[in-house]
Order: C-alpha cells, then sequence, then structure tokens
C-alpha cells in the first residue's frame, strides 16, 4: 500500500514538474496593419498545388490575384469584388478554370478572414518570434494570420484545407477611388477660387488715380503759344509749350 501511494506521489510530482517547465504562450496585442489597401507578390500552397502570382487588396471584399505560375494559370487574373468574381486571360474575360477553383476557395477563405480582422482596432494573438499569429474560425476551417511588427500581413494558414499563403514584397498602394477623390476636390477648389476671382473682377470697381492715369494732349497745327494745366497729385503745374510743330 504504502509503494502504491509512494508511487502516485511521484507520478503528480513528475506530472506537475513537466507542466510547469513547459512554457505558456501568452496572448499579447499588436497594432492592425490590416486595414490598407496594398500589393504583394505571394506563394501559394494548397495541397498539392504550388502557385505564384500578385495579390492586391484595394478594400474590403475587392481583391485581385494574378498568377505566374503553373502554366496551367500563368497569366489568368481573378478579381473580386464584394460578390462578384471575374477571371481574364490577357484581357480576355471567361468562366473560371477548373484548375483556378481551389485558389478561388483558398480567396474567398482568405478575404474574409483577413478583412473581418481588418476592421479591429487592435489584433490579438499569440507571439511566435517576430511575427503575431491570429486564430480564428471559417465555415471552410479554422485559420491562422501571421503579421509582422508593424501589424502587416505575413502568411495565412488554414492547416485542414492544406493551404498557406505567404506574401513577400508588400507595399501599400493607392487606390483608383482615392485618385478620383482627389482629382475632384482639387478642381472643386480651382472653380471655387476662379468663381471668386471672377466675382471680385464683376463686383469692384477699381479706380485708377489722374496722376497714373496716361494722358494724350492734342495740339492744333499752329504756331501759337499755348498753355496746358496738369494736375499732379493736387499740385497746379503749368508746362510753357514752345512755339513749333510739336512731334507726333
Amino acid at each position: 500500500m504504502k509503494r502504491l501511494i509512494s508511487f502516485a506521489v511521484m507520478v503528480i510530482t513528475a506530472v506537475m514538474f513537466f507542466s510547469c517547465s513547459t512554457p505558456l504562450k501568452n496572448e499579447t496585442s499588436r497594432k492592425n496593419g490590416l486595414n490598407c489597401a496594398f500589393q504583394s507578390s505571394v506563394n501559394i500552397t494548397i495541397d498539392k498545388l504550388n502557385a505564384d502570382g500578385v495579390m492586391k487588396r484595394f478594400g474590403d471584399g475587392v481583391w485581385d490575384i494574378e498568377f505566374e505560375s503553373p502554366n496551367t494559370l500563368s497569366g489568368v487574373k481573378l478579381e473580386f469584388n464584394g460578390g462578384n468574381i471575374k477571371a481574364s486571360y490577357k484581357g480576355l474575360d471567361f468562366s473560371v478554370p477548373q484548375s483556378a477553383l481551389p485558389v478561388k476557395a483558398m480567396m474567398l477563405n482568405l478575404m474574409e478572414a483577413v478583412d473581418t480582422n481588418a476592421r479591429l482596432e487592435e489584433l490579438k494573438g499569440n507571439e511566435n518570434g517576430d511575427m503575431l499569429e491570429v486564430s480564428g474560425s471559417l465555415e471552410g476551417g479554422d485559420y491562422i494570420i501571421s503579421v509582422s511588427r508593424d501589424g502587416k500581413l505575413s502568411c495565412f494558414e488554414m492547416g485542414n484545407n492544406k493551404l498557406k499563403v505567404v506574401f513577400n514584397d508588400m507595399k501599400e498602394i493607392e487606390t483608383e477611388n482615392t485618385t478620383e477623390i482627389t482629382t475632384e476636390t482639387t478642381t472643386e477648389i480651382v472653380s471655387e477660387t476662379q468663381a471668386s476671382t471672377e466675382t471680385i473682377e464683376n463686383s469692384a470697381v477699381v479706380e485708377i488715380p489722374e496722376e497714373n492715369a496716361e494722358e494724350t494732349a492734342e495740339y492744333p497745327e499752329m504756331n501759337a503759344e499755348e498753355t496746358i494745366e496738369i494736375i499732379d497729385g493736387e499740385t497746379e503745374q503749368t508746362v510753357e509749350i514752345p512755339e513749333e510743330e510739336p512731334e507726333y
């Protein structure tokens, strides 16, 4: 009996020792850098499929991806705008090819996960080296989003789907909507400035002092001595014109 008690105590002690020695992951927070328009090179692994391409995010629900490899997908571009999906190849539109269906499903999961977390004030997850791993669940399964120290998207994984998307050379971009708004605002400012200038020109009466006005004296063809009075400010001056013909 004593042996059984001693053995039980040893087992409990060992369990407690290993439990204490195993480091626990503490949840931490990081600034959210997901809510931006960006462009990034991506490497996508879906089960046995490996693909490379360029992915862009323009806003919530508006993404696209253009493939560079493999040959079955090279040149294919998928555009997502809300619930609409458009496929094209070198400018020609067509239905989503069979080879792109797994990528289509991957993009929908990626978009939902990133866009959902992009609405948060800050990201919360577990630190793994320099990365912060943000976990979540979708209808398609569980996912992990890895973000860098500045909160930018670095990796997206769904273990049950054997899916992994790695982002490289990410940079923020300006959207067309932002450019259009800026152009319209500038045009409105210029128009308002022109309108204000025209109003001032039409309504204001500018009086030019006589001292700045250009005067023209007409002299008759005669040799008589004439005296012309010219008002210079408030001083009256008399100019004597010699008896000779004026020059024209």
